[in-house]
């Protein structure tokens, strides 16, 4: 029972707060070096072992890297992909515990261009970078960005891949044991281009993996921003350890599990040299674009609750597209930009054929026949025959038909449009031109319409897959 008369004017008492004065958590006995977490302190020793476990246990937790095979590192100079390059490079020494297995490689891609620096600081930051490169032994590549003009169509075509059996991994042990002489707008438009460059240079150079330096903040940024830019459907793909849209290049993050702080930690305890770069949001303001405000938010709140990255990111752990996996069968279903697969062809009752009406009645000038109102209720545009998209005859045999086979430029609100997903339609909407575009996606979009076209006109010849099953 409360007594009025009791004193109650002592101070409650605080609990402990992990201090670098405190011992390690692990070891017990030498002096905290680095508080990680709430009631984490490690000694530089600890902290050091702490590291390293995880970036192998993430990689041998997932099996996704078979032994001797070549894998590509996305390095950008950045705090996460050269605490990344470090991992792996000490992974391969000769005294290291459960040493890594596969042959790296590098790659940088540099944007300088994109972001308006000169020549002669672009060169500045490579010679950096190629000396840290150098210092691993590995081989790397430079690249600049401007390369994506020149890319072939088939990059965004995903590939064949055979998938692998559950023994194959250790097969592949066992092989590896037996040999032991082996040797070992722009913004958002921007990120899908620089995937395209980093998959064609793993093709080009017989790499069959592509390592990604995503750290867990970093991720917990993307989550959020995609979700805020339509890309709910391409989350699980966007965001989780393994991605295989691009069929036989495969694309991994092992840093997903640190934080920048451990990672920023571990750069400066231990010295991992990085390179600085701008990007196109370097000295922006938070509300320069969705990614730099989402960013924003994240960070400050994170100042103030811990676990905000961590909570995050163990949703992101969890997701699981709706869609389904794209195969050789169906490469036509999956965007143009992205490579995921096509979350536009939903029923007729959703959100997203409700936003395709209101957009379509709502478009100044719009001349709204009864076909091309039923076309955007079902969410498919009629075909257009090119002569008439150029509002010209082209004087073919075929002239005014879906069959005529006179080049024409794309436009946003039929070809392309239907090419991409619903995210990427955001994307490209407020672009005056599609010209503005690599020249092989332009190809691709073409290749991929006339296709469309061909399969419309043969429609009537063609079975139906419960069909031929029945006949089966």
């Amino acid at each position: 029972m409360c007594q009025v008369e009791e004193d109650y004017r002592d101070p409650p008492l605080l609990p402990d707060l992990p201090s670098v004065f405190n011992k390690c958590v692990k070891c017990k006995d030498a002096s905290a070096a680095v508080v990680v977490r709430a009631g984490d302190p490690y000694c530089r020793a600890c902290f050091k072992e702490y590291f390293i476990h995880k970036f192998r246990a993430m990689l041998g937790k997932n099996r996704v890297i078979f032994p001797g095979e070549k894998v590509l590192l996305a390095v950008s100079g950045g705090p996460s992909s050269s605490s990344m390059l470090r991992q792996v490079q000490e992974g391969l020494s000769q005294n290291a515990h459960k040493k890594l297995r596969f042959s790296p490689g590098v790659v940088y891609i540099d944007e300088g261009g994109a972001v308006g620096q000169s020549v002669q600081a672009r060169l500045r930051t490579a010679s950096e970078l190629q000396a840290v490169f150098r210092a691993t032994g590995f081989p790397f590549h430079m690249v600049p960005l401007e390369q994506v003009l020149d890319l072939p169509s088939s990059v965004v075509v995903a590939a064949v891949s055979p998938e692998p059996a559950a023994s194959t991994y250790k097969a592949a042990v066992d092989r590896f044991m037996q040999s032991a002489d082996t040797e070992h707008h722009i913004q958002t438009v921007l990120l899908p281009l620089r995937q395209h460059l980093l998959v064609h240079t793993a093709r080009s150079e017989g790499y069959s993996k592509l390592m990604l330096g995503d750290s867990c903040s970093r991720l917990a940024v993307k989550l959020l921003a995609a979700i805020s830019l339509g890309r709910g459907a391409q989350l699980a793909q966007d965001t989780g350890f393994s991605d295989s849209r691009y069929g036989d290049i495969v694309s991994v993050k092992p840093m997903r599990d640190y934080s920048a702080k451990e990672i920023a930690f571990y750069n400066h305890m231990f010295r991992v040299p990085s390179v600085t770069t701008p990007s196109l949001t370097s000295k922006m303001s938070d509300k320069a674009s969705i990614q730099r405000l989402t960013e924003s938010f994240i960070s400050k709140l994170q100042a103030d609750f811990p676990s905000t990255v961590s909570t995050i990111y163990r949703t992101s752990e969890k997701l699981q597209t709706a869609c389904r996996p794209s195969s050789a069968a169906d490469r036509m279903d999956t965007c143009l930009l992205c490579v995921c697969v096509l979350d536009t062809s939903v029923g007729n009752a959703t959100a997203f054929q409700s936003t395709l009406i209101s957009k379509y009645l709502s478009e100044p000038k719009a001349q709204v026949s009864p076909g091309a109102a039923a076309a955007a209720r079902s969410g498919h545009n009629p075909v257009t025959p090119p002569c008439v998209e150029q509002s010209r005859s082209c004087g073919g045999e075929h002239c005014g038909t879906s069959a005529c086979t006179a080049p024409a430029q794309l436009t946003l609100t039929t070809d392309l449009k239907n090419l991409l997903c619903y995210s990427c339609q955001l994307t490209v909407r407020d672009m005056s031109s599609v010209d503005r575009l690599p020249q092989y996606i332009l190809s691709e979009a073409q290749r991929r319409t006339r296709r469309s076209q061909l399969r419309e006109e043969i429609s009537d010849f063609l079975l139906d897959d419960d069909e031929d099953d029945s006949r089966g």
